[in-house]
């Protein structure tokens, strides 16, 4: 990576002012921000929720969101003033110069067309190289993100991969033109641990052989000491403090930073399972449509009564593909799901409207899950009455109380659209439109994956809550390995379809580990900036080791 301070800027951003219109007014969002990159430098940008880490990296390509502009201050990147030039001088660089990698890769890829398609369009209309070389290079980045049989996988569509993997075929797709500047925006967001890794070690590389700079926006502090040369602190719109990884993790300056770099430990009195058991899944076999290949092979595990089952592995491990068969969504060709002690129809057209009642679920992704042309009273309003019959004033008032359940002022939010709302505040509202069908089951599927820890932190606790008052039972998938610790009560780990490892939360935190457990426990990044090359060393002399041993 290039010098920090002898290397001139590639980007530069002075005084930058961000205005969001807010209620018809113009209202500042991100106050007089300064950023400098050089070539080959990645710099970290973290904050909680609303800090304008994301904002600000999207104006970094000349960009805002609609309903935002960039009213204030000067971005430079080699020597242009992007926030000077025209859409259609800015369009020539974004892609080819200027990449970007967004947070939710579902809802940034084009359902209608294959991978490799979208991966080849930017190079193409371009003029950078011809269908078939950006198909070579496709498939050659794609075997360097350790995505699964390279020379097939871009012939799918993106709703037949996994989240992790589409997340890996977003980054090679912003590599595609082998831009000066990437700018990542939560790039690991939806990965497990394992995966993770290689994501973020390949992403090193690739930095590091293309000298590319990268603007690396996270929440999780742990993951940004592993990838960035400085950090960035914002709150609210405003620079915190800026500083060297090292600096920064050794002696943080400012209290806000320190609040962000406090470990952020949950606790909770451990429960002996109970042996009264809300759901069953029992020797459950599936396949996805057109594909023989089993997903799930011979899933079994029982989820106790007013507590909470967390489902743990890699990406592709058969996770949400388990969630999936409990709700009806994909029909099992063997095994049951047993509510109740009542076995459920492997369809859910053909459940009844209280057994639809009775399981609900919380998506990874609120920003998908929620209809963006709903208000708030509406999209919580709709399980109230089509469940319960709850119409008219009725209905209103509850809503009312559930939004005063989750902690959102029914006078500010009532009537707002997902739009106007944080991530965090989006994932409340998804959890009141679960609560409004007065389930008994809520399955949780990485409902806290794309939050920062301080948003995070507060939607554990507010599920804890409403567990207690309630009684109810979740089902949380995760690849949060803290949050496990923070909620569970016990574990069921998966690997390749299978339930590998299964015990209370606190037996499978102690040894001895099933191997695969082992890998996952191993593979949670700590707060040290040389953990992640630390740890691919420790693991490439194992390996040399072992084929030492064959020879």
């Amino acid at each position: 990576m290039k010098d920090s301070v002898t290397a001139e800027n590639l980007l530069s951003m002075r005084g930058v002012k961000i205005s969001a219109e807010i209620d018809g007014n113009w209202q500042d969002i991100v106050h007089g921000v300064d950023i400098d990159l050089k070539p080959g430098e990645v710099l970290g940008l973290i904050g909680e929720s609303g800090a304008g880490k994301s904002t600000l990296g999207l104006a970094a390509m000349g960009y805002s969101r609609s309903g935002c502009k960039i009213s204030e201050g000067a971005i430079t990147f080699k020597g242009q003033r992007l926030d000077q030039m025209s859409e259609k001088q800015l369009q020539r660089l974004r892609g080819s110069k200027i990449a970007y990698v967004a947070q939710s890769a579902a809802a940034s890829f084009n359902p209608a067309h294959k991978l490799i398609d979208q991966y080849c369009e930017t190079p193409v209309q371009h003029n950078i190289a011809s269908r078939e070389h950006s198909e070579l290079e496709a498939i050659a980045l794609y075997r360097q993100l350790q995505l699964p049989n390279p020379e097939s996988i871009g012939f799918r569509y993106p709703h037949q991969i996994s989240g992790g993997q589409l997340q890996r075929a977003m980054t090679a797709m912003a590599m595609a033109c082998k831009p000066d500047l990437i700018i990542f925006d939560e790039p690991t967001t939806a990965l497990d641990v394992t995966t993770q890794i290689e994501v973020l070690s390949a992403i090193k590389e690739i930095v590091s052989t293309y000298n590319t700079a990268a603007i690396y926006i996270t929440h999780d502090l742990a993951v940004v000491a592993q990838m960035a040369d400085r950090i960035q602190v914002l709150k609210q719109g405003n620079t915190m403090e800026i500083a060297s990884t090292e600096k920064m993790l050794s002696d943080p300056q400012h209290d806000y930073t320190k609040t962000l770099w406090a470990v952020r430990e949950m606790s909770r009195t451990a429960k002996v399972l109970s042996d009264d058991y809300v759901v069953e899944v029992k020797n459950i076999t599936a396949t996805y449509p057109g594909n023989d290949l089993p997903v799930l092979k011979d899933v079994s595990f029982k989820v106790p009564r007013g507590q909470t089952t967390a489902v743990v592995g890699e990406s592709g491990s058969g996770k949400s593909t388990t969630a999936r068969v409990i709700m009806g969504l994909l029909q099992a060709q063997q095994g049951s799901v047993i509510f109740n002690q009542k076995t459920l129809h492997k369809n859910y057209r053909k459940r009844s409207k209280t057994e639809l009642r009775n399981i609900q679920m919380i998506y990874q992704m609120a920003d998908t899950a929620l209809n963006p042309k709903q208000p708030i009273y509406e999209i919580i309003g709709r399980p109230l009455a089509f469940y319960q019959g709850i119409k008219g004033e009725e209905n209103k008032r509850r809503v009312r109380e559930l939004l005063t359940l989750i902690d959102l002022d029914p006078d500010i939010y009532y009537s707002r659209l997902p739009g106007e709302l944080s991530g965090g505040q989006k994932q409340r509202v998804s959890i009141a439109r679960a609560l409004a069908a007065e389930a008994e089951l809520i399955i949780c599927d990485e409902v806290t994956s794309a939050l920062d820890q301080v948003v995070a932190e507060g939607i554990l606790k507010l599920l804890d809550r409403l567990q207690q008052e309630y009684n109810l039972s979740y089902l949380f998938i995760t690849h949060d390995l803290a949050t496990v610790r923070a909620i569970a009560d016990q574990v069921i780990v998966m690997y390749q379809g299978k339930v590998v490892d299964q015990a209370p939360t606190e037996a499978l935190f102690k040894p001895p580990y099933h191997p695969y457990t082992e890998k996952l426990l191993s593979s949670v990044p700590q707060m040290d900036s040389h953990w992640l090359d630390n740890l691919l060393l420790a693991r490439a002399n194992k390996e040399n080791e072992k084929a030492n041993e064959h020879n």
